[in-house]
């Protein structure tokens, strides 16, 4: 289906325009399926971006900056999805020994073991939108993706 049939476009869009709103259509429609798979696990998408962030740090702790430079949403409020997740036991958050304006957040192995479960779910997810387009077009898919991005920059 086209971007013009979708939004039910009576006038002829532009290249430029159809782009944004393919880019934009598209990611509700992933990021909808997205929270549908974690609704049971009762997480936002940005709490589950947090645990993956923490996981990456393979055990060090990581501050609310690393965190927040890392997040995929750059508005997010890292520390009220921090307090959420600790009421979950997901991670804890500790004073740093070395400068105690800093907070430290680590994740827990409850936190880890809730993404191990995940990961499968999370993998047919990411495949299944990929299912019908072959390799060299997921390739050229983020080449173009990655360099419409970096124009605004």
């Amino acid at each position: 289906m086209t971007i013009e049939e979708v939004i039910k476009s009576t006038v002829k869009l532009d290249n430029a325009k159809k782009v944004i709103l393919n880019i934009m259509y598209t990611q509700n429609v992933i990021h909808d399926h997205f929270n549908e798979l974690i609704k049971p696990y009762d997480l936002s998408g940005e709490q589950y971006n947090v645990l993956r962030i923490l996981r990456g740090q393979k055990g060090k702790p990581a501050n609310m900056c690393v965190i927040q430079e890392r997040m995929l949403a750059k508005t997010s409020n890292t520390t009220r999805l921090v307090d959420k997740l600790l009421l979950k036991d997901y991670v804890t958050r500790n004073v740093c020994p070395d400068n105690r304006r800093k907070i430290e957040v680590l994740i827990t192995q409850k936190g880890l073991d809730i993404l191990k479960e995940l990961d499968p779910k999370v993998d047919e997810h990411e495949r299944a939108f990929a299912n019908n387009i072959s390799q060299e077009e997921l390739e050229l898919l983020n080449q173009l993706l990655e360099k419409y991005r970096t124009q605004q920059n």
